[in-house]
């Protein structure tokens, strides 16, 4: 049987408007992006080679890798140019009073 677990990420107020941060939590690193579109949550790392996403470029709902230019959409977390073939793990998020939240399945 699969539960989902809400974990507490950060405040919005730590994530300013069209821009991103990588925050570390108890057993995994995230981007948190607060864009025009709302506000995102995926893997900290490049799914190509170990460079963290929030070095990079963000652009809308898109974050591009600093280390070889690929790119992720936020939304869906597909890769959207090479050299990664592998799409990026998103988290569902939940705001409850300006706190950003996202769901962890739990096995």
């Amino acid at each position: 049987m699969t539960t989902e677990s809400l974990i507490k990420v950060c405040h919005l107020s730590e994530i300013p408007s069209n821009d991103m941060r990588c925050v570390s939590l108890a057993d995994r690193k995230v981007l948190v992006a607060n864009t025009s579109d709302g506000v995102f949550v995926a893997d900290e790392m490049c799914t190509h080679e170990d460079a963290r996403l929030c070095d990079g470029n963000l652009s809308g709902t898109k974050v591009k890798c600093p280390l070889h230019g690929s790119r992720f959409d936020l939304i869906t977390g597909q890769v959207l140019d090479d050299p990664a073939n592998i799409d990026l793990v998103v988290y569902p998020v939940t705001l409850v009073d300006d706190d950003i939240y996202i769901s962890i399945e739990n096995s």
